[in-house]
């Protein structure tokens, strides 16, 4: 790759997170009267508490006798504000605390230095914070290789985060992409209109891998392998299309059926013709209606009149 695109790629990223970081505060806090903090620069947590205080992973509201459950929302990459809230609206509706979970691309091409440390980090989080009695996990595209690398952390230490486990009581996975479509939906996340550029990346990552194998590629291999081999056993939801080249409806059923020989029951959704993450945006009634009776089945649903799709 030239440095002249390598700049351009990298100016990219670091004007998108900083746009990012300076509305987080702005936009969570004043249209829904909540509170939110930053647990690390890619970790966000939102309460319905007026009063949070946080101790580094360790938070603690001032009505801490009230016991709601807790999401955990792990992003696709570049993922807007405006975007994923809209997601997080679904469980804030029903009286959850949600827990946001970001990426970038970097992080996700050097895990040593990026991805990994994002995950021990919601790990600890998750450990640190056992008032969370109910966890949700919902995550969208390279969320599941998010999560196996957090299910390595765990396996590395059963003992010590077991609980942490255990209190998952739900998953959902919107367009799961495994480790053999990182190239195509990696380009399309941060050159999404120039086809172009989007080859001009497929191929450096495709060089990436094959040259990086001990910084990048083994990790990617491992994390696919322990999400394959879920830990959780707990339900879990797919929300997938019939045409997404990036999580495509083949590689999600290998990670159902595998899950399913493990004893963890599933759900699927099929939607026609909706793009990657997209479904909410194309189908909204259909995928609210899907995630509130999968809600509904883990009895979480508070809030039946609050039940709403958002444009």
């Amino acid at each position: 790759m030239s440095s002249f695109l390598w700049k351009r790629f990298n100016y990219r990223l670091q004007s998108k997170q900083l746009i990012n970081r300076q509305n987080m505060a702005i936009m969570l806090i004043a249209p829904r009267l909540l509170s939110t903090c930053e647990i690390t620069k890619n970790i966000k947590f939102i309460s319905h508490d007026n009063d949070i205080r946080v101790s580094k992973y360790t938070v603690q509201t001032s009505n801490s006798s009230e016991k709601r459950p807790l999401l955990v929302l792990i992003c696709w990459l570049l993922a807007k504000e405006k975007h994923f809230m809209k997601f997080a609206d679904l469980y804030l509706q029903q009286g959850f605390d949600v827990t946001l979970v970001t990426i970038t691309p970097w992080q996700l091409m050097w895990p040593e230095k990026g991805s990994r440390i994002i995950a021990a980090d919601l790990l600890t989080f998750l450990q640190e914070n056992q008032d969370y009695q109910q966890i949700m996990l919902h995550g969208f595209s390279v969320a599941g290789y998010i999560w196996g690398e957090v299910l390595t952390h765990v396996h590395s230490d059963r003992e010590k985060y077991n609980n942490v486990i255990d209190r998952i009581i739900g998953h959902v996975w919107d367009s799961a992409a495994d480790i053999t479509e990182l190239v195509i939906g990696t380009p399309r996340a941060i050159f999404p209109n120039n086809p172009l550029l989007q080859s001009i990346i497929k191929k450096y990552l495709i060089y990436h891998m094959k040259a990086f194998y001990k910084q990048s590629t083994q990790y990617y291999l491992r994390s696919s392998q322990m999400f394959h081999t879920n830990l959780i056993r707990s339900p879990a939801l797919f929300l997938i299309s019939n045409v997404d080249p990036v999580g495509p409806v083949s590689s999600n059923m290998r990670v159902r059926d595998s899950w399913e020989s493990l004893g963890i029951k599933t759900y699927v959704k099929i939607f026609d013709g909706s793009p990657h993450v997209g479904h909410y945006r194309k189908y909204p009634k259909e995928y609210v209606a899907e995630l509130h009776a999968f809600l509904g089945m883990l009895n979480l649903i508070k809030n039946k009149d609050k039940i709403t799709a958002q444009g």
